[in-house]
């Protein structure tokens, strides 16, 4: 038993050691060219495109129930690289998003597309989550109706 520790401690150390020493080289074995595109590529990293909507939220103000209505939120890429939307979705199947699939180069203008079917009762507040490759990864939108009934329709 006595053994089998000297032989693990003794084993250990010899790691400890050669990692030790493989250590100290390790700044001479970085290449120049290597930091420098490193460098460069966290640099791009930290260019990121921006949404801009010219609104974020829109009222439909009264509408029938059962009625669809729609609206198109435009927005505009003000960031430094090309915008990508990868999803938008809506918090009820009730409300259908659809939006522009072509990378939206910086300056220029897409859209989104969002579908309300009347249906709720009420004051009706909806949200769309738009899933993009800007800094902070989501934009939101919200849409909102008063949906009338024949009870509150007067």
């Amino acid at each position: 038993m006595k053994n089998g520790i000297l032989m693990l401690a003794a084993v250990g150390a010899l790691l400890f050691t050669s990692c030790k020493d493989n250590n100290n080289n390790a700044s001479e074995k970085v290449k120049a060219e290597n930091v420098e595109s490193a460098a460069e590529r966290d640099a791009q990293a930290t260019v990121y495109p921006k949404m801009e909507f010219e609104e974020s939220e829109h009222d439909f103000g009264n509408i029938p129930k059962g009625k669809n209505v729609e609206h198109t939120f435009t927005f505009t890429n003000t960031g430094q690289a090309p915008l990508v939307i990868t999803n938008a979705r809506s918090t009820c199947g009730c409300t259908v998003p659809s939006y522009t699939k072509e990378p939206i180069q910086p300056g220029e203008t897409g859209e989104m597309l969002v579908k309300f079917n009347g249906s709720g009762n009420g004051q009706v507040t909806k949200t769309v989550t738009v899933t993009a490759n800007t800094e902070a990864g989501t934009e939101r939108l919200r849409i909102k109706a008063f949906v009338e009934t024949e009870q509150n329709a007067s």
